[in-house]
């Protein structure tokens, strides 16, 4: 586990004040298999990785886990690091209408139409922390509250029991300023008066986005939108005549087999036979959220088989 001081992280969210930061939108077909790019960007005086995610849409996990030789707080002024804005569209059900949120790497995907053209909206998002899972499964978004109060949980009063009964809407309420609830249950997609939370597991089960990309997604998913929570820390996707995937450390998945479920992915999608063996288990070693090509070269038949040492 990062261990990641939140008074430090609340101090450099209290000071940076962003207004263009905003979800990924794009116009998909139905085989297109990722969006979005890689940028990089040259550290300047004062700046940290943890505002640059969130100026740049991206949750701390993302610019982290793509840059692990810099220290998020006080990176190398004049340093080239990756802004990673390059995603594999996580498996779903066939011609899937709705929210998916995949809880490996902490992002939710909307998928929806308008008109005849298909979008995809995506967000960085906080989850669950190890003892309070986020749930997976299959929800609908059955409520949706604008300015909610929040009713403390008896858990959470216990935890905390300076905490009054009922905080109303303001900036002490950690639900933020929309809130929409999973059918059937008491967790919530909402807001939150903690950005710094955003790509980091430290929730009590609900989803969070940052300030700004809340009232987004609020505004265009309609009541009764499926919602698919799911874990997929690999996924794989091709792209012309390049095959890519991109593997997330899941932490949550204890004793996981990342290469078995790769050559899983890439033989029912019938891509294993344009896949480079020692670019593959690169990429399962390396974990860092970046779809990378994996695509041989030589035309020559890969032989590919699970390797211990990953």
């Amino acid at each position: 586990m990062r261990k990641i001081s939140f008074f430090i992280i609340s101090i450099i969210f209290i000071f940076a004040i962003f207004s263009n930061s905003s979800a990924e939108t794009f116009s998909i077909g139905e085989n297109t298999s990722a969006v979005g790019t890689i940028k990089y960007h040259v550290i300047q005086k004062g700046e940290s990785l943890i505002e640059l995610a969130r100026q740049n849409a991206l949750g701390y996990n993302e610019i982290v886990d793509a840059n692990p030789e810099f220290d998020p707080f006080v990176p190398t002024v004049g340093s080239k690091i990756i802004i990673p804005k390059f995603w594999i569209l996580p498996d779903r059900p066939e011609k899937f209408q709705g929210i998916l949120i995949n809880l490996s790497e902490m992002r939710l995907f909307y998928f929806y139409k308008k008109g005849n053209i298909n979008f995809l909206s995506t967000f960085p998002i906080g989850i669950g922390d190890d003892n309070l899972e986020t749930p997976m499964g299959k929800f609908k978004i059955s409520h949706k509250v604008i300015n909610p109060s929040w009713y403390v949980p008896e858990s959470i009063r216990k935890e905390r029991p300076e905490l009054p009964a009922v905080v109303p809407p303001g900036p002490e309420n950690p639900l933020g300023t929309h809130a929409m609830r999973l059918s059937g249950t008491s967790y919530l997609i909402h807001g939150t008066n903690r950005p710094w939370a955003v790509g980091r597991k430290v929730t009590h089960g609900c989803i969070r986005l940052y300030p700004e990309d809340i009232p987004k997604l609020f505004e265009i998913v309609p009541i009764g939108t499926e919602v698919l929570i799911t874990r997929q820390p690999v996924k794989v996707g091709k792209i012309g005549d390049e095959v890519y995937v991109e593997v997330h450390l899941d932490e949550q998945l204890k004793e996981f087999d990342y290469l078995g479920t790769a050559i899983n992915l890439l033989a029912k999608k019938g891509l294993l036979k344009y896949v480079d063996t020692f670019k593959l288990y690169n990429v399962i070693k390396q974990k860092n959220g970046i779809p990378t090509s994996v695509t041989v070269k030589n035309k020559e038949p890969q032989v590919i088989t699970s390797d211990p040492w990953l």
